[in-house]
């Protein structure tokens, strides 16, 4: 077995006793293989600024898993995912539910459909676009975005992937009350909640937003 993969399975099991949900053998398998592949491609297609696997654990793994258990419903897309952060994380952690992996650079969705073939998942689906020209048959349950851009272009971009039902779930380190009160006419916060992230240092939050009813 590849020393690596030992290591950080070893930082996994510790960082993950810390969780309140589970992780199984097979999706903590998974996980790391991904990080695996990230750090192999990493050096030719700068997918991330973050170089050391064991960071990568946690400020894109664990960054990402802890957002698993305020999923609602079954269809999602994750917009700006880069390498598949949060995408790929929790399209592991929830098998039965689908993501929609999109990104404008050709080299990350290479990166994306590479590793969701030799990881064996078969609920995720990448596609190369501008996330404004991205046209559904049906309205998503949830759009989920990590480092992607502000609240406000998140929503004036995204706002064609999902209706009143569904959620805008945006990841941010701290929450900017200015960024909060900036959300365009028609949308409303519904939460922002404070994630804990084992061993990351820095704040981490989850903000829901809506579509007001029409």
């Amino acid at each position: 077995m590849d020393p690596l993969f030992s290591e950080l399975e070893v930082s996994f099991k510790r960082i993950a006793s810390s969780l309140n949900f589970d992780v199984s053998e097979r999706q903590r398998e998974q996980l790391i293989q991904y990080v695996l592949l990230i750090n192999k491609w990493n050096k030719a297609y700068n997918l991330t600024s973050v170089r050391d696997p064991q960071e990568m654990l946690v400020k894109h793994i664990f960054d990402s898993i802890v957002v698993s258990p305020y999923l609602e419903g079954s269809d999602f897309a994750d917009v700006g995912t880069g390498p598949g952060l949060p995408g790929i994380p929790l399209a592991i952690m929830n098998p039965e539910k689908t993501f929609l992996l999109i990104d404008s650079l050709g080299k990350r969705v290479r990166f994306i459909k590479q590793s969701v073939y030799e990881l064996k998942i078969d609920n995720v689906t990448a596609l190369q676009t501008r996330v404004e020209d991205v046209e559904l048959d049906k309205p998503l349950d949830g759009v989920l975005s990590r480092a992607f851009a502000s609240l406000s272009d998140m929503l004036n971009w995204c706002q064609n992937l999902t209706d009143d039902k569904g959620q805008f779930l945006a990841l941010k380190g701290q929450v900017d009350k200015l960024e909060l009160d900036e959300i365009p006419t028609g949308f409303t916060v519904v939460d922002c909640i404070n994630l804990n992230v084992p061993t990351l240092e820095g704040e981490r939050h989850l903000v829901k937003v809506k579509k007001v009813p029409s």
